[in-house]
């Protein structure tokens, strides 16, 4: 039995140091397999996937925002901010998804 302590994060609260944990264990990104369900407390059905430190399990969710950051991650972009700063991973400005089934033919 582990006595890790369980940390649920959203992306708002993503701070550089479990983004670059999360980078390292994913370097090619994740997969269905490496993605965890479950539900909180009040009963919503969250996807999220695991980063490990040597006390603490955290559950990041599953978002576009974290695909495309950890897609995008350059460790230089994060220097000036402390490992456990909530504010140092912006939220990214992410492109324009292209709806090809509303083209007028």
């Amino acid at each position: 039995m582990d006595n890790l302590k369980r940390v649920i994060v959203d992306f708002k609260k993503l701070t550089p140091e479990v983004l670059k944990l999360l980078v390292e264990r994913y370097p090619d990104g994740y997969d269905d397999r490496n993605i965890i369900s479950f539900r909180n407390a009040q009963g919503e059905r969250i996807e999220a996937v695991e980063v490990l430190t040597e006390d603490t399990k955290y559950l990041v969710k599953i978002s576009a925002k974290l695909e495309y950051t950890m897609e995008n991650y350059d460790e230089d972009d994060y220097d000036e901010f402390d490992d456990d700063d909530p504010e140092g991973v912006p939220d990214p400005d992410l492109p324009e998804q292209e709806d090809d089934d509303n083209d007028d033919d």
